[in-house]
């Protein structure tokens, strides 16, 4: 069996087929399951990440190794050149006729003329048997080099495979885990599309390509709906906002009071221009983001049992009352999500 290429994998490997096995036990524990879905996300963007450093490796060793092909490729054809030559040159001078330089030295009468024209002649052929040991060692050493390429490019095809196979291991891994979270979404009564799914906003993992989007106008792809019918916020302050609700529908018998969630550009300008001092510029509040709701049912009186249920409580699913809330404007009803804090829990 080859060892896993990419980071991240060999855990999803080891986990159970069946995601829901290993998420928890309580369905209600959406900060887990978004944990789980987050880490699955991450664990996918690394492995791809990965997979394209990979491919980055590769398509450099080939180019390198062509190259270093194209230089011995060229290395012969030079060495080729000046053997020609040399080779006809001395052929030439061992065919002279008889009573030659070559003849004389064969037969003893042989001069200084003689003597130095053999050894011209045993210096080409030197030279000539060293071009040609020089060429045979650029031909061995070309074959070794395409074999090297020809294992390579086999090598690279092979673990290519294996880390494609990997990702989607990860990829299934990622959508059976979201899967699991929209069930639990859907028990909890959070609205359902024609589908029979919640948004597809309701994925936390989709949070990070908020900032793509201006302040109060997110699609409505990716945004999340509440329990409380016609509210809506941004994926990851959506499951903690709804983990939260579950806790506070323990504690007082009955749902969080909510009278405003996201507000797009337009209702952000109508909300200003309707309650002067109450409401940020539009294009600058944080129900614009997705992160801030307006509550009711008590909350919205200060220090009322509510209030400091929430205020002490809040935090722990990463809500907040926001310190300028407290005194400018005073708005006890305004609470915040804080991803910060959300990503700790």
């Amino acid at each position: 069996m080859m060892t896993s290429l990419l980071p991240g994998v060999a855990a999803a490997q080891r986990a159970p087929a069946d995601v829901e096995a290993v998420a928890p036990a309580d369905p209600v524990n959406l900060t887990e399951l978004r944990r789980e879905a987050e880490k699955a996300a991450k664990d996918l963007e690394a492995a791809t990440k990965a997979l394209e450093q990979r491919r980055a490796q590769i398509r450099e060793s080939e180019r390198k190794l062509s190259a270093t092909l194209r230089e011995l490729q060229t290395a012969e054809r030079a060495f080729a050149q000046i053997r020609q030559p040399l080779s006809n040159l001395v052929g030439l001078l061992y065919q002279q006729p008889a009573g030659g330089e070559v003849a004389g030295f064969l037969s003893g009468q042989s001069n200084g003329d003689t003597l130095r024209t053999m050894a011209t002649v045993s210096q080409l052929v030197a030279e000539r048997d060293l071009i040609l040991r020089d060429s045979g060692r650029l031909q061995k050493e070309r074959e070794r080099l395409a074999g090297e390429a020809q294992e390579l490019r086999a090598s690279n095809l092979l673990a290519e495979a294996q880390m494609g196979a990997e990702i989607e291991t990860l990829r299934a891994r990622s959508q059976k885990i979201v899967q699991s979270l929209t069930k639990a979404l859907v028990k909890l009564g959070v609205k359902i599309n024609k589908q029979g799914r919640p948004a597809a906003g309701c994925d936390p993992t989709r949070a990070a390509s908020m900032s793509d989007f201006p302040n109060g106008l997110i699609p409505q792809a990716y945004l999340c709906p509440l329990q409380q019918r016609g509210n809506q916020l941004r994926g990851d302050a959506a499951l903690a906002f709804i983990s939260l609700n579950e806790s506070y529908k323990r504690q007082f018998g009955r749902p969080i009071c909510v009278t405003d969630s996201y507000r797009s550009l337009a209702e952000q300008q109508s909300v200003y221009y309707t309650r002067p001092g109450l409401a940020a510029i539009p294009g600058r509040s944080n129900h614009g983001l997705g992160l801030a709701v307006d509550l009711c049912g008590g909350v919205e009186r200060f220090r009322s049992p509510q209030f400091n249920w929430l205020e002490a409580n809040g935090k722990k699913f990463g809500w907040i009352h926001p310190k300028w809330a407290y005194v400018s404007p005073f708005e006890p009803w305004h609470w915040e999500y804080d991803p910060k804090i959300g990503s700790l829990l």
